[in-house]
């Protein structure tokens, strides 16, 4: 049944996010991670099941990336709303794309090392997930780098970086923050449902 609904979520908001998007070719870069994932998501399903916790996460970071591949990251209307209302002078949708990109890659680093038993200690593992999660943020900077540099047109939409000279820095702040927040907060809730698939 969930899995029903989970393919339902996905498809619905890869086609709402698809039609009427804002730019070709930032969709199909910004929406790459979702596809690449659901993807393989669909193939090591049987073979390495992950907790309901971690999938239903796993959706939400692929509507957020939906919704910043439909209109832009700089341009997701709810919140430039937001920024008024708290008298900013940017669109912080990119925060919380990168927040998830933290949090997320976290806790699926978190799960494999566990359930595979690659790390033994709480300490070293919760230092190891930390570091995969900067470590994949500081990667998509450069991602974002290249991309920058071949093509200038497709530069400031993909970058989002609204003028601030901060913000590659901000982005890999923000998803160190996730994976703190998927350590600290998160941990009890998957190691529960981790002991349930067993």
């Amino acid at each position: 049944m969930w899995k029903t609904l989970w393919g339902l979520i996905f498809i619905g908001v890869m086609l709402w996010s698809a039609i009427g998007a804002k730019d070709t070719v930032i969709w199909w870069l910004e929406a790459l991670p979702s596809l690449v994932g659901a993807l393989v998501l669909a193939v090591t399903y049987q073979v390495f099941r992950l907790t309901p916790m971690l999938y239903a996460l796993i959706l939400a970071h692929m509507v957020v990336l939906f919704v910043g591949a439909h209109y832009t990251y700089a341009e997701v209307p709810l919140f430039d709303w937001v920024a008024q209302a708290l008298g900013q002078e940017r669109n912080n949708f990119d925060k919380l794309g990168h927040f998830m990109q933290g949090l997320v890659p976290a806790l699926i680093a978190r799960e494999i090392l566990l359930r595979k038993a690659i790390v033994n200690g709480q300490a070293w593992l919760n230092f190891l997930v930390v570091c995969f999660a900067l470590a994949l943020s500081a990667f998509y900077e450069l991602i974002e780098w290249w991309v920058a540099l071949l093509s200038e047109q497709a530069a400031e939409a993909f970058l989002g970086t609204q003028g601030y000279v901060w913000d590659t820095q901000s982005d890999m702040g923000f998803a160190l923050l996730g994976a703190f927040v998927a350590v600290s907060l998160l941990s009890g809730w998957q190691d529960k449902q981790i002991r349930a698939l067993r």
